[in-house]
């Protein structure tokens, strides 16, 4: 078997699975492959990528904190403990749904390139391509205004309040878990490139291992200037000035303007229907009309027909995302500087016309891009390594959040004095002159990272699966788990899935517990297939969360791909001998 040592999960759900190929629906069924329940609460839950995360997330809850108070305080945490994924050099995008009003509100906390950054400017550098890393793949990160923004719109408890648990331990220590400190590991060797990188995170030469407690120190001194001073910290202060020593130092073009006039925008979700229900994206540049293209090809079949795990399933969805990927890279980028044809992708005459292209006999190795229909007058006004993690808060209200340096480790810069990376989300952008996504001064890149919300009914749900190219697909089959299925949300994050992270051909990875009749009629029609593990990590950790508006139950789910958990909120309970003490 191709795959990770951590990734050796589940070999007796995979028996059951080639077994049942259904999903046991009755919730006292005895005989249902999914490894977790979702955890049911009336008070808030918080679903992140690693436990102490949800932890302190779930605490904020307790103090009165709201959905986005309890994210922020979780994703500032993840920055410490899952430091190759995310953090305060990195970019953020979220949806946030109201539970009393019912409105959504998207935020674009992406930075664009710096003004001095250019074709032109990598050409007099000898510089022909778009560098994989280093400083001149380094954008204004967002995140931190991102932070502050939505503080501002849905916050309750102080800003200040909200850093403290990520502050404890950077200081304190906290001991690594199991698949980050697989990834930390494995991406060692792009750590030695920078001395700043080097010194904060492989201490004594290398990665720390299973259980060693790691600190973070210079991280601490960065978030305890964010709490006191807010935003103007990271973009004028101290944290701003060491930025820009470091991308001097590298030969870099960040400038003091290019922090200053960094501003995230709010921006209106963009939508389809997918039987029924209706599925929320963010707007580009991100790649969340990838998905949506991808749920309206696919409801063209009657996959809700088919067996989840079945050869049908699985063949359409493949082929389904072969012509949305090949879109979503030739279209998307920033709308504010190209015209992206975003209502023609989401078009559903679009989707029949790219349906057609699909065979229920043969895998198609030649997909190309379509020509969807240009915006009408007006449209385009209207629809302007990652963590991923969602949180419910006792009122209902959620937020689906993801926030990202892009590649594992970014761009492996460290910054002077602060122990965290600056991302390398400008490697995204093509050297393309004629392509939309073309580099240009003061550009936002194409971007990976979306977050998902989905709702029907009363039922309402904040989503989303991580890791690069696999998140517009790994979406668009959780969607289809929960719609055409009938999956919980913890059933649908685990359930098998493929990836396809290249254009063109028919190569395919798929995890192992689909069944192999399955993967051997798949190769039938001409898929190449690379079957990963049980629960590999390439298809991508996931989080969701699900208010039931009637019954004002919660649930929370989180994928056993990642080292998270759904965490509730604490009730206030009364203890009759009295608090407790704290920990020595």
């Amino acid at each position: 078997m191709a795959c990770c040592p951590y990734l050796r999960v589940g070999r007796l759900l995979a028996s059951l699975l080639a077994g049942l190929l259904l999903l046991a629906l009755p919730a006292n069924s005895q005989e249902r492959w999914q490894a977790r329940s979702m955890v049911i609460a009336r008070g808030g839950i918080v679903s992140t990528s690693q436990t102490l995360a949800s932890q302190a997330g779930a605490q904020i809850l307790a103090r009165g904190g709201s959905a986005v108070d309890a994210a922020i305080a979780a994703n500032a945490v993840l920055g410490v403990v899952e430091p190759m994924m995310n953090g305060i050099g990195g970019d953020l995008f979220a949806i946030h749904w109201d539970a009393k009003t019912g409105k959504l509100s998207g935020i674009n906390a992406s930075g664009v390139a710096p003004r001095g950054l250019s074709l032109e400017a990598l050409r007099k550098r000898d510089i022909t391509s778009i560098p994989i890393g280093g400083i001149h793949t380094v954008t204004v990160p967002g995140a931190v205004d991102g932070w502050a923004q939505m503080h501002k719109k849905f916050g309750k408890v102080p800003w200040a309040d909200l850093f403290a648990p990520a502050i404890y331990y950077a200081e304190n220590g906290f001991p690594v878990s199991e698949i980050i400190q697989f990834d930390w590991q494995d991406s060692a060797s792009k750590l030695n490139g920078d001395e700043n990188a080097k010194r904060t995170y492989l201490p004594n030469g290398r990665a720390p291992a299973l259980g060693e407690i790691f600190k973070n120190p210079s991280l601490a001194k960065a978030y305890r200037l964010i709490a006191q001073q807010g935003p103007q910290a990271f973009y004028r202060g101290e944290i701003a000035q060491a930025i820009l020593r470091t991308s001097k130092r590298l030969g870099g073009t960040m400038t003091a303007e290019d922090l200053r006039a960094h501003e995230s925008e709010w921006v209106k979700p963009i939508e389809t229907t997918y039987r029924g229900w209706k599925v929320y994206q963010l707007p580009p540049n991100s790649q969340g009309v990838g998905t949506l293209e991808m749920l309206n090809v696919m409801e063209q079949f009657p996959i809700q027909e088919w067996e989840p795990l079945g050869l049908n399933s699985f063949h359409v969805k493949i082929e389904s995302q072969k012509l949305a990927f090949q879109d979503q890279r030739r279209y998307v980028a920033d709308p504010r500087m190209v015209n992206v044809p975003t209502a023609g992708l989401l078009s559903k005459d679009y989707a029949k016309e790219r349906a057609k292209l699909i065979s229920l006999e043969k895998a198609n190795c030649d997909t190309e891009p379509g020509k969807p229909p240009a915006n009408p007058i007006g449209e385009a006004a209207k629809v302007s390594h990652t963590i991923y993690l969602s949180v419910i808060d006792r009122e209902g209200n959620i937020v689906s959040w993801i926030q990202s340096i892009s590649d594992i480790f970014g761009s492996g810069v460290g910054v002077d004095d602060f122990g965290f990376v600056l991302h390398d989300r400008g490697g995204a952008f093509s050297s393309d002159p004629g392509h939309p996504n073309a580099l240009a001064p003061g550009k936002r890149p194409y971007h990976t990272i979306i977050p998902g919300f989905l709702e029907k009914g009363d039922q309402h749900i904040g989503f989303g699966i991580m890791r690069g190219q696999n998140q517009a697909q790994a979406q668009a089959q959780f969607v289809s788990y929960v719609v055409d299925h009938g999956f919980n949300i913890q059933a649908a994050l685990e359930a098998p899935r493929f990836t396809k992270t290249s254009l063109g051909g028919c190569d395919v990875r798929i995890e192992s517990r689909v069944p192999e009749s399955v993967r051997e009629d798949l190769e039938k029609r001409g898929h190449w297939l690379n079957v990963r593990g049980e629960y590999s990590g390439l298809m991508g950790g996931g989080q969701a969360v699900m208010r039931d508006s009637k019954t004002k139950v919660n649930y929370g789910a989180s994928s056993p791909r990642k080292d998270g958990a759904a965490i509730p909120e604490p009730d206030p309970f009364d203890w009759p001998s009295g608090p407790r003490t704290k920990r020595p």
